[in-house]
């Protein structure tokens, strides 16, 4: 994976913030446990002047070398063995003052097999969200605020299903998708009229996605195309260059978000920065979540038969149903 400079040093900046963090903790609990347990200090005392011992003892090369190394060991065995029996006297338990890592991998350095560790690598994409999934900023949508009652139990003729069974498992089929998403997981076509609940859904999976460490992209059809044309031809400027990295930035994150799809110019160029974004992915085995207010015949019509057999023919149909709930809110 190829990393943004700037993203990564801020990523790399709150791993320092958690050792940070890690370490005032371990502080509080050292002064805590003082001060019920004064003979810690002592303890911990002798044992760092055992460990100055040590150290001239090996650059003095003594001919009773050994026996003094071995007599400081055995000593230093005892002050930890007396150590582990206060903390645990006192109800602290013996690990009570071990070091605090929230990675047991890299320990908190961020470094792993000579390569990025995976804790560095989420906190990066948590960065690279935040540039990327505007739309995350607007609200706290959940799965658990996702209100069923806004669907009418009234049986769908073209399913034969009640709106609200489909509804509600629609919402599951998402839930499962967030929490079970991999760089494997399928694309999906949220499908139906406006105001049927597909940005909340959208936006339920991006907050989850985001909070398992992946980097998600979520922005509008119109937002995000827009970016190609002004990386054509407005490339030597300042917004041109940030439009550039934006792009590569949607066609590399783990998860792409294109909202409200249809909404946008319908033209050549809207036209070919979605299929260059839509096939980039696909062929990368990136997953894609689409959603849209237009028909399977709609979008024949409006995108070219290169595009439409992408989306109509490699995404998860999921069709949303019942009545426009924003209207239903306002009393209209």
């Amino acid at each position: 994976m190829k990393y943004d400079g700037k993203l990564l040093a801020r990523a790399r900046g709150e791993l320092e913030n958690i050792r940070a963090r890690n370490r005032d903790e371990m502080q509080r609990r050292y002064t805590e446990v003082c001060v019920r347990v004064p003979e810690l200090r002592s303890i911990d005392a002798k044992l760092r002047a055992h460990m100055a011992q040590l150290v001239k003892l090996t650059i003095s090369r003594a001919p009773d070398l050994k026996e003094k190394i071995d007599a400081i060991k055995e000593e230093n065995l005892d002050l930890q063995m007396r150590r582990a029996e206060l903390l645990t006297e006192a109800g602290f338990g013996e690990h009570y003052l071990d070091e605090i890592v929230s990675c047991p991998l890299c320990r908190d350095t961020g470094l792993y097999q000579n390569g990025v560790c995976q804790c560095l690598d989420r906190l990066y994409n948590r960065e690279l969200t935040k540039e990327l999934g505007t739309l995350m900023r607007r609200g706290d949508e959940s799965f658990e605020k996702f209100d069923l009652t806004l669907y009418p139990t009234k049986v769908d003729p073209r399913t034969g299903v009640p709106q609200r069974e489909t509804m509600q498992s629609i919402c599951e089929v998402c839930r499962q998708y967030a929490e079970d998403f991999s760089h494997h997981s399928p694309n999906l076509r949220f499908q139906g009229e406006t105001g049927l609940g597909k940005t909340y859904l959208s936006a339920c999976i991006a907050r989850v996605v985001a909070s398992r460490g992946f980097s998600v992209c979520y922005d509008t059809a119109a937002s995000a195309l827009e970016n190609y044309e002004l990386a054509k031809f407005q490339r030597d400027t300042e917004e041109g260059e940030a439009a550039a990295l934006r792009i590569r930035r949607m066609e590399s994150c783990d998860l792409m978000i294109l909202d409200d799809l249809g909404t946008e110019m319908a033209a050549p160029m809207a036209q070919s920065a979605l299929y260059t974004l839509v096939n980039n992915r696909l062929v990368n085995g990136r997953p894609t979540i689409i959603s849209t207010n237009l028909t399977d015949d709609e979008l024949k019509r409006r995108y070219t038969p290169q595009i439409a057999s992408r989306i109509l023919g490699e995404f998860l149909y999921l069709p949303f149903v019942g009545v426009d709930i924003r209207r239903m809110k306002r009393g209209v």
